[in-house]
C-alpha cells in the first residue's frame, strides 16, 4: 500500500515536464481525491494511504489538463468559484484589480459594480463579497460562463446583488456604476502560450487581434458614460500594454495610474 507521501512524490516527478508547479499540482489534486483542502491534507493525511481515484487524475493532468478544469474549482480573492471547459480559469494576477479598487474605495466600498466580460463572476463576485453593501451586473458573450456565473453567485449567496446578462462589452446598457472592472482578451493571435492555455481554455476569452489590443478599443470609447461621477474603472492588461492601452484611455478624457502585480509588472490602469 503506497502512502500518499510517497505518491505526492513520485506525481511530482511525472508531472515536472507538463507544468512548472508539479508540486502543487500534485497536493491539490490529492486534496480533490480525498475532497479535503490541501492544508488538511499535509496537515494530517500524509501518511494515510492513496485513495483509487489519484492515479486517473495524474493521467488527466499529464495530458495538460488544467487542474481547475479536474477539480472544477479555482480559489480568486476571498472566494472559490466553479469553473470548467468554456471558462476562462481565474488568475492570481486579475487580483491586482480588486486590490486597487479596495486602495481607491477604502472599506466604504462602491455601491454598483460593472464586470465586463465577467467569466464565471470572478470580478463581480469577488467585489461584491468585499463590500456587502454592494450590488452588480456581469456581461459576458459566452452562454457557458454566464451559466457558470449564476451557479457561482448562487453558491456563494451573492444572487439577490449580482445580475448577469448576455452581451457585447457595454453595448446597449445605458446605467452608470461606481466602478467598472474588466478583464478582458488581450493575448495577440500569434503569441505562444502554454499548452493548458492554449490548448484547453476558451480562445475567445484569451485573444484580441494580431496586437492583443482589439478589445481596448472598443471597451475605452465605452467607459465615460458608464461610469458615476468620481467614478473608476480599472483594466487588466498584459504586462507589456500599459504605454498603448495608456493612450487609448486618455484619448477618451481619462487620467490614467498604473497598478503593479505581486511580480511587479503593470498588470491594471485604472481609469478616472
Amino acid at each position: 500500500m503506497v502512502s500518499i507521501r510517497q505518491a505526492l512524490t513520485e506525481a511530482t516527478a511525472h508531472l515536472a515536464p507538463v507544468t512548472e508547479t508539479p508540486r502543487l499540482d500534485a497536493e491539490l489534486l490529492m486534496a480533490h481525491a480525498l475532497g479535503i483542502a490541501r492544508e488538511v491534507l499535509l496537515l494530517n493525511h500524509l501518511d494515510a494511504p492513496t485513495p483509487a481515484n489519484f492515479g486517473p487524475l495524474i493521467v488527466r493532468r499529464l495530458t495538460h489538463e488544467p487542474v481547475a478544469y479536474i477539480t472544477g474549482t479555482r480559489a480568486f480573492w476571498t472566494i472559490d468559484l466553479a469553473v470548467g471547459p468554456g471558462v476562462l480559469i481565474p488568475r492570481p494576477d486579475s487580483e491586482t484589480l480588486i486590490e486597487a479598487a479596495v486602495m481607491h474605495f477604502g472599506k466604504v466600498g462602491p455601491k454598483t459594480i460593472l464586470d465586463l466580460g465577467t467569466g464565471p463572476g470572478t470580478l463581480l463576485l469577488a467585489a461584491l463579497a468585499e463590500w456587502p453593501g454592494a450590488t452588480g451586473m456581469g456581461i459576458d458573450a459566452s452562454h457557458i460562463a454566464l451559466d457558470y456565473a449564476r451557479r457561482n453567485a448562487t453558491d456563494l449567496d451573492l444572487a439577490a446583488r449580482a445580475r448577469f446578462r448576455l452581451g457585447n462589452w457595454a453595448e446597449g446598457l445605458s446605467d452608470q456604476f461606481d466602478l467598472i472592472l474588466c478583464n478582458p482578451p488581450y493575448i495577440g493571435t500569434t503569441e505562444d502560450l502554454p499548452a493548458d492555455v492554449r490548448a484547453h481554455e476558451p480562445g475567445a476569452a484569451l485573444f484580441a487581434g494580431a496586437d492583443g489590443l482589439d478589445d481596448y478599443r472598443i471597451i475605452a470609447p465605452q467607459l465615460r458614460a458608464l461610469l458615476a461621477p468620481g467614478g473608476v474603472a480599472i483594466l487588466e492588461i498584459g504586462h507589456t500594454q500599459s504605454v498603448p492601452v495608456t493612450a487609448l484611455l486618455e484619448a477618451e478624457g481619462f487620467a490614467v495610474a498604473l497598478a503593479r502585480d505581486l511580480a511587479g509588472n503593470t498588470r491594471a490602469l485604472m481609469a478616472k
